[in-house]
């Protein structure tokens, strides 16, 4: 696996709060919120990936599959939301992992920061109250200058991003970038990465965004690809060209 430098974090400047970061084996978050919590973070990731690794170790398939799985009543909660996830959008548990931890981490983290973003890989969680725009990144290939509005009244809301060309999870497709909100991480992430297994050309954007509306719990999507773009729902477009 090549690691990918995160350049696009220089820009991240959220309105009143501080940006920190974490990472933990393969978990590599930004997070923002009012004070600087990464000890409370680390252990947030610790517990989450504890739950997975271990439901891992004694069910492997979990980690492996590329299509949905049961999993016992007893499985831990983000276990559980990774599995119902993939169900709904037909692809592998594995698929909603980093939709799923960063809700985890938000929402832990919420407790002592009602405002805070949670950014993992490309896949972000976000709670409070204020107005955020998240940029639109999907590498040198991907349509410059352009970012989606979130209102403050729409969190918490997960904004998960999968692309054919860009980042190191696989995708069967070749989409410049496959956004998705909805209010689970999880699904958000798992519905991400179905649409972009969707996506080879300009003329799927109207098929994908179609499947999305589909979709019990899709808040939004938005699909780029070779300088064309698609979007439907509680989609906000902002142009973020400096003047």
């Amino acid at each position: 696996m090549t690691y990918e430098p995160r350049t696009y974090r220089r820009a991240v400047a959220p309105e009143g709060l501080i940006s920190f970061e974490v990472v933990i084996k393969e978990t590599d978050l930004h997070i923002s919120s009012q004070r600087e919590l990464a000890d409370l973070a680390e252990d947030l990731v610790v517990r989450s990936r504890w739950d997975i690794e271990e439901f891992i170790r004694t069910h492997p398939y979990f980690g492996e599959t590329f299509a949905p799985i049961d999993v016992p009543e007893d499985a831990p909660p983000i276990v559980a939301r990774m599995a119902q996830a993939s169900k709904v959008a037909s692809v592998g548990p594995m698929a909603a992992v980093a939709g799923a931890i960063a809700e985890y981490v938000a929402r832990g983290l919420a407790e002592e920061s009602p405002e805070v973003i949670v950014e993992n890989g490309g896949d972000v969680f976000l709670m409070g109250k204020q107005d955020r725009v998240i940029a639109l990144w999907a590498g040198e290939r991907g349509i410059p200058g352009v970012g989606v509005r979130i209102p403050g009244g729409l969190l918490p809301v997960a904004v998960c991003t999968s692309s054919g060309r860009v980042g190191h999870s696989t995708s069967l497709g070749d989409a410049d970038a496959v956004t998705v909100l909805a209010r689970n991480g999880a699904l958000a992430d798992a519905v991400a990465t179905a649409l972009a297994n969707r996506v080879r050309e300009p003329a799927d954007i109207e098929e994908a965004i179609e499947a999305a509306r589909n979709v019990l719990g899709v808040l939004g999507v938005i699909v780029t690809i070779d300088g064309h773009m698609g979007a439907w729902g509680n989609v906000h477009l902002v142009s973020l060209a400096q003047d």
